[in-house]
């Protein structure tokens, strides 16, 4: 691919390439925005087909970051980290170890924390060389033992969607929905114990076979991966990887709602028209799953003091957010998608003027944040 053509179509800053022989690690760190203050993104691992997918993927991963924060009026930058492996077994010390040291080589030009195949172990052993990670246990005073480090995401998720569901069925319960859930990963994990507590109807389909096997029950139906698009149900929830939103599977979907976890669900921006075409309402990635950025910036932005209560009020107002959106997109007839893009890029350029002034405060986060 045409790196650099990417970054300046988009606008991202820095790419960082990281290779340790001894450890086997291949990484890319992509920072696509620091405008509104110091980058962040969780770190991936995955077996990818080649490099240029690796790449691709964090750059337009860090993508979303940015637009995330920036529409959530978070202060943050975007960015993303991705290793590639040859199996899913590789999440060794020393590879974890390895990519510390590049991290913080980047002396908080670059915040990291779970994703993708990295967990509170791997999360652990970055922790061993640098200080600019999120999310380990002991750092997150006053959270339930169950909030964990993606009950965030899920709880957003389950608010947008509930909003959603106001907007189409004019009542947030999720009482007797039927959902199409697509990954049970950690986030879809999640998602199935709280529609349960909603007493909602679910179908479920994941590439791993032991996954589905742990939350079937009455309330849980399995079907293939390639089944899960057609089903009838009254909401698709995709929680697993980006681009699933495409020419073959929306012309098979059967629901009227759209609300999920997973990034970059739309694989172009046609397919954002062509689900508004279809009247299908699609709450906008950047937004739905803003609550692990929510949480992952609370100490950062108050200088390094995490608070449950706050993060978790910040988390539920989601549930605001994403019906705003639907009410400006049916009043003026536009995609969700492009609202939320529109909103992200109005109040990163907002504060791209002042840019210039802010680098004693952005080091002051950056130097707060790496003692909590």
């Amino acid at each position: 691919m045409r790196v650099f053509d990417y970054m300046r179509k988009y606008g991202h800053e820095e790419i960082v390439f990281c290779h340790d022989e001894a450890s086997g690690l291949r990484a890319v760190i992509a920072i696509h925005d620091s405008t509104l203050g110091p980058p962040n993104g969780g770190t991936r691992r995955w077996v990818y087909k080649s490099e240029d997918e690796a790449i691709d993927d964090a750059l337009r991963l860090s993508i979303s970051q940015s637009y995330k924060q920036a529409a959530a009026g978070l202060n943050g930058g975007g960015a993303k980290g991705v290793i590639m492996v040859d199996s899913m077994e590789q999440n060794s010390e020393e590879l974890y170890r390895a990519y510390g040291k590049f991290v913080e080589s980047l002396a908080g030009r670059f915040i990291t924390g779970e994703d993708v195949g990295t967990g509170d172990l791997e999360i652990r052993y970055m922790s061993m060389e640098t200080n600019y990670v999120v999310g380990l246990p002991e750092r997150r005073v006053g959270a339930p033992a169950d909030y964990g480090n993606i009950m965030p995401t899920a709880l957003g998720t389950l608010c947008g969607m509930k909003a959603c569901a106001k907007k189409v069925y004019g009542s947030d319960s999720l009482k007797g929905k039927t959902v199409a859930l697509q990954g049970l990963g950690k986030v879809g994990y999640l998602m199935v114990n709280l529609l349960r507590k909603e007493e909602s109807k679910l179908i479920v389909t994941d590439i791993i076979d032991d996954l589905v096997k742990n939350v079937l029950g009455e309330d849980v139906t399995a079907v293939s991966p390639e089944e899960i698009y057609g089903m009838d149900c009254d909401i698709f929830c995709p929680c697993a990887m980006g681009a699933i939103l495409n020419d073959d599977t929306i012309a098979q979907l059967k629901c009227r709602i759209v609300a999920g976890s997973a990034n970059n669900q739309l694989k172009d921006d046609k397919h954002g028209d062509e689900l508004h075409r279809r009247k299908i309402v699609y709450a906008p990635d950047v937004i739905i799953n803003s609550g692990g950025a929510v949480d992952f910036l609370d100490a950062m932005t108050y200088g390094g003091e995490y608070s449950y209560s706050r993060s978790r009020a910040s988390v539920e107002h989601i549930y605001d957010r994403v019906y705003q959106i639907l009410e400006r997109s049916e009043r003026e007839n536009i995609p969700t998608y492009k609202i939320a893009t529109k909103i992200a890029e109005e109040r990163i350029n907002k504060y791209r003027a002042i840019h210039d002034l802010r680098p004693e405060r952005s080091k002051a986060i950056r130097a707060g944040f790496g003692k909590t």
